[in-house]
């Protein structure tokens, strides 16, 4: 038989556990080199994603370049998006593609929010990518991830 009060601790820890399966964030990132007689190139990409209540974002960038006898080569690209709620996004790499920046955010109001941000670089010949993602609901620390990736050409 249940008392009220071992009733009480496992209607509180039922509580608890919703907050922390209702909210999530996560991320991967990858990167990699590789050198011949004739050259050298590096790539890297990152993306994360968060969703909270009704909100969801998510965000991405990629970066490469190479280096041979005729000159070095570089790409890149961000993008991102989000969903539910009150919603913005932008996304903008710079002319000459060395620094990408992609932001995304969803608010429902009342504390329940996703967000994610990517920045992605190409510096002297090496190409990096870092994704940070947030998600909150109240009652609880917000959801965390951060992942990031570095890369570089040899000289």
């Amino acid at each position: 038989m249940l008392t009220s009060r071992k009733a009480m601790m496992i209607a509180a820890f039922c509580t608890l556990s919703t907050y922390a399966v209702a909210q999530s964030a996560s991320g991967a990132a990858t990167g990699g080199a590789s050198t011949s007689p004739s050259g050298s190139s590096a790539t890297v990409g990152s993306g994360g994603s968060a969703a909270a209540g009704g909100t969801s974002a998510s965000t991405l960038g990629t970066a490469g370049t190479s280096t041979g006898p005729a000159g070095t080569s570089s790409s890149m690209g961000v993008g991102g998006s989000a969903a539910g709620g009150k919603v913005k996004s932008q996304s903008k790499v710079n002319p000459n593609a060395t620094n990408g920046h992609s932001k995304a955010m969803a608010n429902e109001g009342g504390g329940t929010w996703s967000k994610s941000m990517t920045h992605t670089k190409n510096h002297k010949g090496t190409v990096s990518s870092r994704t940070k993602s947030m998600a909150h609901e109240p009652g609880g620390p917000p959801a965390k991830s951060t992942v990031g990736s570095s890369a570089g050409t040899s000289k």
